[in-house]
């Protein structure tokens, strides 16, 4: 069952390391142009198609990759209407200068930081659990 409480949500956080280096791209077209591709994430705006592929897909696409993220996701059954769990999060990881680029799915929260700070981020939000 999904968790709201917050307190409960941080005492059983635990943020796994995904190994993939990942790539947020914008892109013109609509995305049945780019399934081929199997995005981990998709989302539409005014200025194009956002999706977000492994650094692999992004290069396959001929896409920028300067910036390369690593997803860490927050392997607790979050709730879609728990309230705090982003902030925390992301408050935690600004302290230390760390970006946090959050996606919020069905069952867990998934948090893309840069590949060279996502060790110390997984530190980070493993002391959350103790706070």
């Amino acid at each position: 069952m999904a968790i709201i409480d917050l307190d409960t949500l941080l005492k059983n956080l635990q943020p796994v390391l995904d190994s993939q280096e990942y790539v947020f791209c914008t892109v013109n077209g609509e995305l049945k142009n780019y399934l081929v591709l199997n995005p981990l994430a998709t989302f539409v705006e005014t200025e194009g198609l956002t999706l977000v592929l492994t650094k692999i897909q992004a290069q396959s696409l001929g896409a920028c990759t300067d910036s390369m993220f690593k997803r860490i996701t927050l392997s607790v059954y979050s709730s879609l209407e728990a309230v705090g769990l982003t902030a925390a999060v992301a408050s935690a990881l600004a302290k230390e200068g760390i970006s946090a680029n959050v996606i919020a799915a069905y069952h867990h929260d998934h948090v893309f930081v840069p590949t060279d700070k996502a060790n110390q981020a997984v530190q980070i939000l493993t002391k959350l659990r103790g706070s």
